[in-house]
């Protein structure tokens, strides 16, 4: 098998120390923070909301220089520290990289009137929703906001040069309303005398939006360009460098992909089958090996849950289910206490609300719960739409991704993650590592004799090997090798044999996300060699709970880097 080696070679010596490194790294965290108020107020920085983006010219000249010096630290300074210092420089260069890439190459400042319009519509809601603020507090930092979003009107019309077609209409039709809440709408009592002429300056601020709107259409709206999803090859291959830190091309990414879908057809052919024989024994299996497939899917489907709140109370019983696994065969040590909620997705998610999400606490947040988001379908919805809707959610499904999801998967490593000392994983998180990790939990509690007397739930797992496969094969086809939505659902539906509810939502993953869609496939691989590797270098030592345990402490690193840790704690 082919190896890929991640990351740069960084020179060794004694000229940096251990303690300036770490300086480095909170030196980054802070200018992130100035730069990023609005993402670090998400992540749980509560004083980053007395800040507000500033997206001049000048300031992203300093944040770009700034980051270009921080590649240049990490990259040609010699460094002499110890092994958890040089993973967070290594995931500080691979932050400092982005950063670079995305302000000075993709220049989203000159090119997406939306970067500015987010900013716009979202100025006020952070401050208004601000539980830990009183009223004085609210009223100031409100006029600081109106200021602030006066000075982002102003950086548009400056640094805007050509938007695509899709950006321009989406900003459009929200900066009108954005003026028409900061006029008529934002609540003047909040301000009061703390905010000298507050009426005054919001109408002002409302018609400098629209003042951007009437610049937007005149100067912009002519050139509007129509935009195209479809990076192109020699673009993907070097975002794919970059996201994954390595040297992995996209035809290698895809033939390693494409040997997988084979893998797992002919594993779930075989499984069918088997099952098909258990079930129904008195039957004649068809000739076809697809039909049997199809035939065991058709089963499984079956199994599905009938409401939202069926799917509720099946899901927290999972979850109960898969705790006292994990303690049974002693798979890995269980947080002691548990901050988790599970409620179904609201209608206002939009399409996410067809899929589901663990909407994981902040890393920084004082209140760390975490809230898995169900897949739901309105009631009112026709009662087809609902029954295929609901196959595709089917039980045998849920009982093997509760443990992608929860136990041992994201919210439990997520969950360990928040203790470690290291904030620059907790911030710059190795991104292939996250939903590899998940992937990688759902073979290790199958292999355990989780569900063993189920054998559709294997099947489902074999069912998402291969759709985690699908994900990274058609992202390079689709951007290096022009495949249109048509052949990517022909050949999700037909030869990776994806349900249709998540072949329809497939395509706009992998146009919006197509390095993060390689991840499950990537980072799967990799931990289901590392943990090979392991027990073939311990043997008899090796015990699967101090694996699991010492992967989810050591936080989202690169997956590389753990063979390096495993050696450090093996007692010689």
């Amino acid at each position: 098998m082919k190896k890929y080696f991640i990351g740069p070679a960084l020179i060794l010596s004694a000229g940096f120390a251990f303690s300036q490194t770490r300086d480095l790294g909170r030196e980054y965290l802070d200018a992130w923070q100035r730069f990023y108020p609005s993402q670090a107020l998400e992540q749980g920085m509560h004083t980053a909301i007395f800040e507000y983006e500033d997206r001049s010219p000048e300031r992203i000249g300093e944040w770009l220089a700034f980051n270009r010096e921080i590649i240049q630290r990490l990259s040609d300074t010699a460094f002499a520290y110890t092994r958890e210092n040089r993973i967070d420089a290594r995931l500080l260069l691979v932050q400092a990289r982005s950063e670079a890439d995305r302000w000075g190459k993709t220049a989203p400042h000159q090119h997406s009137l939306q970067l500015y319009t987010s900013l716009i519509v979202g100025a006020a809601t952070p401050v208004l929703e601000a539980r830990y603020l009183n009223k004085p507090e609210k009223a100031q930092l409100l006029c600081k906001r109106l200021r602030s979003v006066e000075n982002l009107c102003e950086a548009a019309t400056r640094s805007l040069t050509a938007v695509d077609r899709d950006d321009l209409d989406q900003s459009l039709r929200q900066l009108e309303k954005a003026a028409d809440f900061y006029e008529k709408e934002l609540p003047e009592a909040v301000a009061g005398p703390a905010c000298h002429d507050f009426a005054l300056r919001r109408r002002a601020v409302a018609a400098q939006i629209r003042d951007l709107v009437r610049y937007a259409e005149t100067r912009l709206a002519p050139n509007a360009r129509e935009a195209s999803p479809i990076l192109g090859r020699a673009e993907y291959a070097r975002r794919l460098a970059l996201y994954t830190d390595s040297d992995l091309t996209p035809e290698d990414l895809a033939a390693m992909a494409l040997e997988e879908i084979k893998t797992a057809r002919e594993l779930m052919n075989k499984v069918s089958q088997e099952y098909l024989r258990l079930q129904y024994p008195g039957r004649s299996l068809p000739a076809d090996v697809d039909t049997c497939v199809q035939l065991a899917l058709a089963d499984m489907e079956k199994d599905a849950p009938v409401s939202g709140e069926d799917y509720r109370n099946f899901w927290q019983e999972l979850a109960d289910a898969a705790v006292r696994f994990i303690e049974e065969h002693d798979i890995a040590t269980l947080p002691e206490y548990q901050t988790l909620r599970i409620v179904s997705a609201p209608e206002s998610a939009g399409p996410a609300a067809r899929i589901g999400w663990v909407d994981s606490a902040p890393p920084f947040a004082p209140n760390p719960v975490t809230t898995l988001y169900l897949p739901s379908i309105p009631d009112t919805f026709p009662e087809q739409d609902r029954r295929d809707f609901w196959s595709s959610f089917n039980k045998p499904f849920n009982r093997m991704i509760v443990i992608h999801e929860l136990f041992p998967g994201h919210y439990m490593q997520i969950k360990t993650s928040r203790e470690t000392p290291h904030p620059v994983r907790m911030l710059f998180p190795y991104g292939v590592y996250i939903e590899g990790w998940a992937t990688f939990c759902e073979r290790v509690l199958l292999d355990a004799g989780w569900e063993k007397e189920r054998p559709l739930t294997f099947l489902a797992h074999l069912r998402k090997r291969l759709e985690n496969a699908n994900r990274a094969y058609t992202s390079v086809q689709v951007h290096c090798n022009g495949w249109s939505q048509d052949q990517l659902m022909d050949f999700s539906v037909n030869t990776s044999r994806l349900a249709p509810q998540f072949a329809k939502s497939l395509w706009g993953r992998v146009t919006g996300s197509p390095m993060q869609v390689t991840s499950y496939f990537l980072g799967g691989r990799q931990f289901t060699d590392l943990l090979a590797n392991e027990k073939a270098r311990l043997g008899d030592r090796f015990v699967l709970r101090d694996f699991m345990d010492a992967v989810m402490r050591e936080g989202p690193v690169p997956i590389d880097e753990f063979p390096a840790i495993f050696e450090a704690a093996t007692p010689k």
